[in-house]
């Protein structure tokens, strides 16, 4: 926690230095509406929430948060492409706003040049799992099953083009393995049929919620898909530790429309970054399984932009599409 404390001081002298006091900007002098892609209590809405509640103490003003769940976030996001340019209509969106493109047939906008990125607030990598009686010990053990009988082991994910998925057929793409991949609504579901043995191996997202099933000795991991270790797992290695190049990870962000003037991307930007390590904020994170990521506008753009760039030939080759 410490680096990210750092960072968030650092956000906050920047701000205070550039003379971004309220007494010498208006913003915001009215209620602040933030977007959630998702339907009501689920993390992602959880999260706004509370990041909302210590802002507003902050803002003095506001926040409201309304959910608009639909088409994996196109919905909402369609939305806050049609609002003013003025940091009062944000965001939060998830992984998959990168990765929305490749999976639907058309969405009615661009997903770089019409939004504004505010700051990275959490991300995970994500976690291979088996059932604690598998005869699978380690990573090399699935992989040379996989090998021996293709298409004889099958993966759950959260669904169709979730993070979760995406990770299991770039995992196939590099080890040239066959799984069968098994889409379902959520984790929860998915750890259900793990655990009656309905499928073989899964992969969530690696964090506290996981390791209660860990330590209870009803799951084993066999990897995490970070480029370092999780902080959940230190002794499970790392699939890129196999497959150098492996590196997956769901994240959660904030937005605004493009257009949204500098100096309130920059106030937001050290607001909510200077939010998300305070204990309310990131207690509901790691709640999720989730690790506080406060990173500003250029962080995450070039986390967009990295996603976009690697997952946009892992969809085409699985030929993933969401109806």
């Amino acid at each position: 926690m410490g680096r990210w404390f750092g960072i968030a001081a650092a956000a906050v002298a920047i701000f205070t230095a550039s003379g971004g006091a309220s007494a010498q900007s208006p913003f915001p002098s009215k209620p602040v509406h933030i977007f959630v892609p998702y339907a009501a209590g689920g993390g992602v809405d959880i999260l706004a929430r509370t990041l909302g509640e210590v802002v507003s103490r902050q803002w003095g003003q506001t926040v409201v948060v309304e959910n608009r769940p639909g088409a994996g976030g196109v919905v909402a996001s369609q939305a806050l492409v049609a609002s003013a340019p003025d940091g009062y209509t944000l965001i939060v969106v998830a992984s998959g706003h990168a990765t929305n493109p490749f999976l639907y047939p058309k969405i009615p906008y661009d997903t770089f040049s019409d939004f504004t990125p505010i700051s990275l607030l959490a991300s995970s990598p994500n976690i291979l799992l088996v059932r604690a009686d598998s005869p699978f010990k380690a990573l090399g053990d699935m992989i040379a099953q996989a090998r021996a009988k293709p298409g004889s082991l099958s993966f759950a994910h959260a669904g169709t083009g979730t993070s979760t998925h995406l990770a299991g057929e770039l995992l196939k793409n590099l080890a040239k393995i066959d799984l069968n991949a098994i889409p379902y609504k959520g984790g929860a579901p998915a750890i259900n049929d793990l655990l009656a043995g309905t499928v073989q191996v899964m992969l969530i997202q690696a964090g506290g919620a996981i390791g209660q099933n860990v330590r209870a000795g009803k799951l084993v991991g066999l990897a995490t898909s970070g480029r370092q270790r999780s902080p959940h797992f230190r002794d499970l290695p790392t699939i890129a530790d196999f497959y150098p190049g492996f590196e997956t990870t769901s994240w959660v962000g904030l937005i605004a429309p493009a257009g949204t003037p500098r100096e309130i991307v920059s106030r937001l930007a050290a607001e909510i970054t200077a939010a998300v390590p305070v204990p309310e904020v990131s207690e509901r994170i790691r709640a999720f399984s989730l690790e506080p990521t406060p990173l500003g506008p250029e962080g995450l753009a070039q986390l967009m932009k990295s996603d976009f760039d690697k997952w946009s030939g892992v969809v085409r080759d699985a030929k993933i599409k969401v109806d």
